[in-house]
């Protein structure tokens, strides 16, 4: 027999009931229950219940060890009883009667439980880095960095893509942010630069001719944390072909990316071949950002000619000075209180903007009832610090645009499109088009 494992602790199933076998791994949980000791074995492929008896000679060393302690269990596989399966795991319908048990590694007293969701801290995680690495969440998403890079990996290569490792150690070849240097040991006073992306050596390998490059290239930039960039390092999937235009470098790699969605997604809905492509200035105009997340279904939409020559003089001598004004929807917001919308213009504020303006498009009440709100010729009755200087027909504007920036935007990306009206409100920016865009794009 082997002298740490036949088997690995998630293996052995209902069919190995009455054969002998040994596990090593880590002690996941104990239950004690006075004559029986019930021990959770784990090691990285699962969990299997190994349970012993108080008459054993090694009852003893089996509840002195703590958990994490690291066990090889020998004995037999027995079925359990009906009551007792636990349909939650693999191994559930069986459990190992332990015979013989090897203490190879005792643990002591943890600084954090490897069991359970508990919370513990970032600096108390990173400390005990392999302990923290050791539960179930940490330890599946590193299993899935892993089979998330190997897909890419085959599937660049089926795509007849070769795969290159370029230096670590180079000159500096600035990225846009400060490199980390290394300095030299046989050249006091010099330094190495860690690549902040490999552009130099992929252009040079191209140059050579080689046709098709990809690499699961490492990256190090001497840069702060921000929203969609980590600090420090990462990796990043990078490739360069020869010889081919925009369209081919789109048919390369969107099935890679597609198929390792799909793969990964847990049956989430993945957006069909070929992606939808959105012009840079669309993407500004309705996102204000060239990089937008999709999953926030709001366009903004320009409306400057609706405030031109208007009575609210504040917008209409800003779009005389060459401001842009940009209207950002906001379904069902008529239920809003008054708060709400203070609350965004302070923010506004905050950030730089004059403020941020908004008209509320009521709803009416059913025929009849007592408070109907008149209709304001083609679009419901308006209200807020707004409306009341705009005629009918720049209301009507103002949600013609918006409801056409949305149209537009759906038809662009196959989605269904929004129908803005009675119910909800708009909201305004006035400023310089970039600054306004910055705004509309924080305020979605």
């Amino acid at each position: 027999m082997h002298p740490f494992r036949t088997h690995t602790c998630n293996e052995l199933r209902l069919s190995h009931a009455g054969i002998e076998a040994r596990l090593s791994g880590w002690i996941h949980r104990k239950r004690d229950h006075g004559n029986l000791l019930f021990i959770d074995l784990r090691d990285h492929y699962g969990v299997t219940q190994c349970v012993i008896d108080g008459s054993s000679g090694v009852f003893h060393d089996a509840a002195e060890a703590r958990l994490e302690s690291v066990l090889t269990v020998t004995g037999r596989v027995v079925a359990r009883s009906p009551e007792t399966v636990n349909p939650g795991v693999a191994t559930g319908e069986i459990e190992l009667a332990i015979d013989e048990i090897t203490v190879e590694s005792p643990a002591d007293v943890l600084p954090l439980q490897v069991s359970g969701d508990a919370d513990y801290g970032e600096e108390t995680r990173l400390r005990y880095r392999f302990l923290d690495l050791r539960r179930e969440r940490q330890h599946r998403n590193i299993t899935l960095r892993s089979a998330i890079i190997a897909s890419i990996r085959r599937r660049m290569v089926d795509n007849g893509f070769v795969e290159f490792q370029t230096p670590i150690l180079t000159a500096s070849s600035p990225e846009g942010a400060r490199d980390y240097l290394v300095p030299s040991r046989q050249h006091p006073g010099k330094f190495y630069a860690l690549p902040q992306a490999p552009q130099q050596f992929k252009q040079l390998l191209m140059a050579s001719g080689f046709d098709r490059y990809f690499q699961i290239a490492p990256c190090f930039r001497d840069e702060d944390a921000r929203a969609d960039r980590s600090p420090g390092e990462f990796y990043q999937l990078d490739f360069e072909m020869a010889f081919a235009t925009q369209d081919d470098v789109f048919a390369a790699i969107e099935p890679v990316l597609h198929d390792v969605f799909v793969e990964f997604g847990g049956g989430r809905p993945v957006t069909g071949l070929p992606f939808p492509r959105i012009p840079y200035d669309a993407s500004m105009q309705w996102f204000g950002s060239d990089k937008p997340d999709l999953r926030n279904p709001l366009v903004m939409a320009e409306v400057g000619e609706a405030f031109r020559d208007s009575a609210f003089g504040l917008f209409a001598r800003a779009v005389d000075a060459g401001a842009t004004v940009i209207a950002i929807p906001a379904p069902g917001a008529s239920s809003r209180p008054r708060s709400f919308f203070d609350g965004l213009n302070a923010w506004a504020r905050d950030e730089g903007a004059g403020g941020l303006g908004y008209v509320v498009f009521a709803e009416r009440a059913a025929p009849g009832a007592a408070g109907d709100v008149p209709e304001i010729g083609a679009v419901p009755a308006a209200k807020g610090p707004i409306a009341k200087h705009l005629e009918d027909a720049r209301l009507e504007a103002i949600l013609t645009a918006v409801n056409d920036a949305a149209r537009g935007a759906a038809e662009g990306l196959g989605m269904p499109a929004q129908v803005y009206g009675e119910g909800d409100a708009v909201f305004f920016v006035a400023a310089e088009r970039a600054k306004a865009q910055q705004i509309g794009r924080a305020h979605v």
